[in-house]
């Protein structure tokens, strides 16, 4: 479990029951979910669950949207999410990219931002670009709006940027530039610019990046081809220098986080990432596992190969080295052979419902992967599910859930 979430100024968050009542809310999506309904799914009472909405109604959370028909008596109100109420930022530190984003209290990315990175830098040129991209993304969004990319990589999804240089946000909606001059009608003076909309709260900043760490103090361990980072209270100075609560975890565990809040029911998985690493999240009856040192998961540092070739994490043999080996000369076929090696172990170990992929090198050639890694587990006599995942940025997403998923009971 996460620790609270604390300086979020949003008293109704606080609430255990008012937790219950939000995930329902966050689960009900657009259908919205009347008070009797939330009622009968939490075992509150009409009176308890009345309390609670008008206070999340009140502190902007949820509002009505229409009425259902009931099977008799007056039609029930709907109560929805308001998912911009609320957001949070997911930064993922990978070893040569920033990735940043902002996420709604529905888990839907709303900005984006990307710039090159070196881990090995040192603490201080890290932090700094951290800084600077989460100031970026928080003072330039606005719902509608574009935010200046300032020399990152622009990504826009399923819309063109309306300028060069500008990414969209918000596909499907209008989008306009803060600040922009009206323009002159021939019908008359022009009609003064609609001011930008405010900044939305942001509760806080997770940071996911290559372990091992302790999720609990938020420092590193000695990361694999980075030990200079074992130590560095890295989410006290961050929290300092943000101004914002800070959540630190393994890029593996955010992804593996965001990935169950969207599963449709709580089932065991493994999330394996092949990127600059290779690594697991592990999700275990719904609830992500990080052992009791939170140092579960170092799936790529399982020796496979006796007197194998050395890994940076002073092992031989390795999956990670030998993955990233075939990787590296271009033989995918031969490197998810090699996962599917790993995947194998892991699903007889535990016995788990399902296999995700992710990574750059994964989404690279998915289907090569997927194919790859199922045709092992079927060798083995197993018939686990096998699957990229279809999230992009799926690390820096699923660190902004640790923020947000205790907002949820989660």
């Amino acid at each position: 479990m996460n620790r609270s979430v604390t300086g979020a100024n949003l008293p109704a968050l606080r609430s255990h029951n008012a937790a219950l009542v939000l995930d329902l809310l966050r689960t009900a999506g657009e259908a919205g979910i009347s008070r009797l309904e939330l009622a009968e799914r939490t075992g509150l009472t009409p009176q308890a669950v009345s309390k609670i909405t008008a206070r999340l109604r009140a502190e902007g959370l949820a509002r009505e949207a229409g009425h259902r028909a009931s099977t008799g008596g007056k039609p029930r109100t709907v109560l929805r999410l308001v998912p911009s109420a609320a957001h949070g930022v997911g930064v993922h530190l990978d070893r040569d990219e920033l990735t940043a984003v902002l996420v709604d209290l529905a888990g839907v990315r709303v900005a984006l931002r990307r710039a090159p990175l070196d881990l090995g830098a040192g603490a201080d040129a890290v932090f700094e670009a951290v800084e600077r991209e989460v100031g970026a993304l928080r003072e330039g969004y606005a719902p509608g709006a574009a935010i200046a990319a300032e020399g990152a990589e622009a990504v826009a999804e399923g819309a063109e940027a309306a300028t060069p240089g500008v990414e969209a946000v918000a596909p499907g909606s209008e989008t306009a530039t803060p600040g922009a001059e009206a323009a002159e009608s021939p019908e008359g003076p022009a009609t003064p610019a609609t001011p930008a909309p405010p900044v939305p709260a942001v509760l806080g900043v997770g940071v996911a990046m290559p372990g091992p760490l302790d999720h609990l103090t938020g420092t590193p361990g000695r990361v694999t081809g980075y030990p200079e980072w074992e130590g560095v209270l890295l989410r006290d100075e961050l929290t300092r220098r943000l101004g914002l609560p800070v959540e630190l975890d393994k890029d593996t565990n955010a992804a593996a986080l965001g990935l169950a809040l969207r599963a449709p029911v709580a089932d065991s998985f493994a999330y394996l990432h092949l990127g600059t690493g290779l690594g697991s999240g592990l999700v275990l009856g719904g609830a992500l596992h990080r052992g009791a040192r939170t140092g579960a998961g170092e799936f790529g540092h399982q020796t496979v190969q006796l007197d194998g070739p050395p890994c940076d994490c002073g092992g031989r043999g390795c999956l990670e080295v030998l993955c990233l080996a075939a990787v590296a000369r271009g033989d995918l076929p031969e490197a998810a052979r090699i996962l599917g090696v790993g995947a194998a172990n892991l699903v007889r170990l535990l016995d788990i419902d399902r296999v995700v992929l992710g990574g750059r090198a994964v989404t690279a050639a998915p289907e090569v992967f997927a194919h790859g890694v199922g045709a092992v587990l079927a060798g083995a006599g197993r018939d686990t599910p096998v699957a990229g995942t279809a999230t992009p940025h799926v690390v820096a997403e699923g660190a902004a859930q640790l923020i947000l998923a205790p907002i949820f009971g989660k």
